[in-house]
Parts: C-alpha cells; sequence; structure tokens
C-alpha cells in the first residue's frame, strides 16, 4: 500500500489537492521539480500540473528525507538516485528470466494449434 492514502482514490491529482495531501505547500512542490529530476508531473491541455500517486509517494520520500532525516537537498537528490538505481533490474536479468516463459508458451500453442490443424484435416 503506498503512504498516502486519501479519502478518494484518483488517476491525477491537481497541485492543490496534492499540497493538502502532502502537508506542503503549492510554491515548494513547484521548487522540488527544479531540484529533483525524478519529479516532473505532466501537465494537461490546460497547463496545469496533474500529480499521479507515484508523484505524491515521491513527494512523501523526499519530504521524509528532508524533513525527517535532515539531508540537504543535494543530499536528498543523491539519495534519491542511489535508491532508484539499486531498485531497477539489470535488463539482462530480466530478459533471461522471461525468454523460458515466453519460448515454453509458444511451443505449446503450437502443439495445441497443430492438434487442431489435424482435428479439422480429418
Amino acid at each position: 500500500m503506498s503512504p498516502v492514502n486519501p479519502q478518494i482514490k484518483k488517476l491525477y491529482y491537481s497541485i492543490s489537492e496534492v499540497s493538502k495531501i502532502t502537508g506542503l505547500k503549492q510554491y515548494v512542490l513547484r521548487y522540488w521539480e527544479s531540484e529533483f529530476s525524478q519529479l516532473k508531473p505532466p501537465k494537461n491541455r490546460a497547463g496545469n500540473r496533474t500529480y499521479r500517486q507515484k508523484d505524491i509517494d515521491l513527494i512523501q520520500q523526499i519530504k521524509t528525507l528532508l524533513y525527517k532525516e535532515k539531508f540537504t537537498i543535494d543530499g536528498a537528490r543523491k539519495q534519491l538516485q542511489t535508491s532508484s538505481s539499486t531498485e531497477k533490474p539489470d535488463i539482462t536479468e530480466v530478459s533471461e528470466k522471461v525468454k523460458p516463459i515466453n519460448s515454453e508458451i509458444l511451443d505449446q500453442l503450437k502443439r495445441e494449434l497443430k492438434d487442431i490443424l489435424r482435428i479439422i484435416n480429418e
């Protein structure tokens, strides 16, 4: 479960809603966008920021690093970069795990299709 559980789950939140959820001022959220490259909420057609749950989770993580753990902005930035690099799996590990599953499924599908074709042709 995510650290933030607003009353109403939505796909997108406005900056004012995120401000209320996180307890941060809107200008702080805008400033953090300029300081943390990971925090880039997309904007809608009107140019308003549209925050997703992952953005809110990241804001909470930044808030914890800055306010509770007393990191500097630079220190928090480095901490986020090291934590995000350790969370991302290596692409070769993922592809090695996925290939056998896909080839097994494809082989089974081929056998089943051949059986169906044999039944149709009988």
